[in-house]
């Protein structure tokens, strides 16, 4: 999935569609440490749209073998109407945009997450 999503980042350009999203960048992103300036790269696969929703996926564990896959999706919401509403609702169709993107339901053979946070 890792792999796809690179090749996926690597075509990708500004103003891109991604279902509802205009892309403005995608990237492998890297932290710099603010103390010590060390580099930590390939911390995250980060797709981030015009409207400031992005979502981003991360592996977790030592090795490629029995990870765990995180992913992060954030939408900036003004109505105040909208704060309350259960976040599957309320972020369906960028969930839906990083599920299609990624494959992560034919690549991890599951169709629904094991811990929701």
């Amino acid at each position: 999935m890792v792999d796809h999503l690179r090749s996926v980042i690597a075509s990708a350009k500004k103003g891109d569609k991604f279902g509802e999203f205009e892309l403005d960048f995608a990237d492998d992103f890297e932290y710099t440490d603010p103390v010590d300036g060390s580099v930590a790269s390939k911390q995250g696969l980060r797709f981030v749209f015009t409207d400031s929703s992005r979502f981003i996926f991360r592996l977790s564990g030592t090795g490629s073998s029995g990870a765990t896959i995180r992913m992060y999706i954030e939408q900036y919401e003004t109505d105040p109407s909208k704060l309350e509403m259960d976040a599957q609702v309320a972020l369906k169709s960028l969930i839906d945009v990083a599920l299609e993107t990624s494959k992560l339901q034919e690549f991890s053979g599951r169709d629904k997450p094991t811990v929701i946070t």
